[in-house]
């Protein structure tokens, strides 16, 4: 299959990646304020890109508040330019989750924008798989979004689409190396199955597909799983702390060497040949399964 050999052969790359979390909330003037205040903070740090939960600014419609019919657009809008602004101003690419609102009677896609170091919106990408929850609030979206930073190649996914390997199998034929994952998973009851799955499911794709991983998650209580950094390997190289504003910097570093004992056969596997043997077998004892 064409493009699957050598999608990993890019050598040399790093980047430094701030992973932020707060508690995002219905007020988009607040959330643009915690925003903002992590901007200057990863910059600070010598951050290049700076990655925020679902819904990070425009608040989450069925659990921050209702219905979108008297949702603030022109706010979201001069609050979202203010951001960008800002991002140009400081020289950084933020990942910045959001609501676009489309042509009526179109729901809005739940997004996120990909926010260039001159302060441009280089790219969107609208969660592709919706849980029937937000069915009742967005349209999905239908593409995948990649770009290259330092050498990086990078892609952007939204929560939900965690439960779809498909994505990720699909994400490693394009040749991308590190995912930014924004996630909501927050304002419950209480310790859940996101629990013990989300962090789980997403290191299992990490190492699977050999993907750099940036997690960000809200943290407003409660909160299942603070936002991570995963590793090529699957190993969580970094979090935060449950239900507590917080910036994680890490790098991604494509001349590491990390464990991958898919490295030699995962492109057969993805063209469809589901074993590393030498094919047909002619001999008898191994067609014959019911008899010692």
């Amino acid at each position: 299959m064409k493009g699957l050999k050598g999608a990993k052969s890019v050598k040399g790359g790093t980047l430094t990646v701030a992973t932020c979390q707060f508690a995002v909330g219905a007020s988009i003037k607040e959330n643009a304020e915690n925003i903002c205040g992590f901007l200057h903070q990863a910059k600070e740090a010598r951050a290049e890109i700076v990655h925020f939960s679902e819904c990070a600014l425009s608040g989450y419609a069925g659990t921050d508040f209702g219905a979108l019919d008297d949702y603030d657009w022109p706010l979201l809008e001069r609050q979202t330019r203010k951001i960008m602004l800002l991002a140009g101003r400081l020289g950084l690419w933020v990942v910045l989750g959001s609501t676009h609102p489309l042509t009526e009677p179109h729901k809005p896609h739940n997004c996120l924008y990909l926010i260039d170091a001159g302060g441009r919106i280089a790219d969107r990408y609208d969660k592709r798989f919706g849980t029937p929850g937000d069915l009742e609030y967005y349209t999905p979206g239908d593409r995948f979004v990649t770009f290259t930073l330092n050498g990086v190649n990078c892609a952007l996914l939204v929560c939900f689409d965690l439960r779809f390997p498909e994505l990720y199998r699909e994400l490693y034929k394009l040749g991308v190396q590190c995912v930014f994952q924004s996630f909501y998973n927050a304002r419950q009851e209480g310790p859940s199955v996101h629990t013990h799955i989300m962090r789980q499911t997403m290191q299992c794709h990490a190492a699977t597909n050999f993907l750099w991983v940036s997690m960000a998650n809200s943290s407003a209580y409660y909160s299942p799983y603070p936002s991570c950094f995963i590793q090529p390997d699957g190993v969580i190289a970094g979090q935060l702390t449950d239900n507590e504003p917080g910036m994680l910097v890490s790098t991604v570093d494509l001349t590491r060497e990390f464990y991958d004992p898919m490295k030699y056969f995962r492109d057969l596997a993805i063209a469809g040949r589901l074993t590393n043997g030498p094919g047909p077998l002619d001999d008898p004892r191994s067609r014959n399964v019911t008899e010692l």
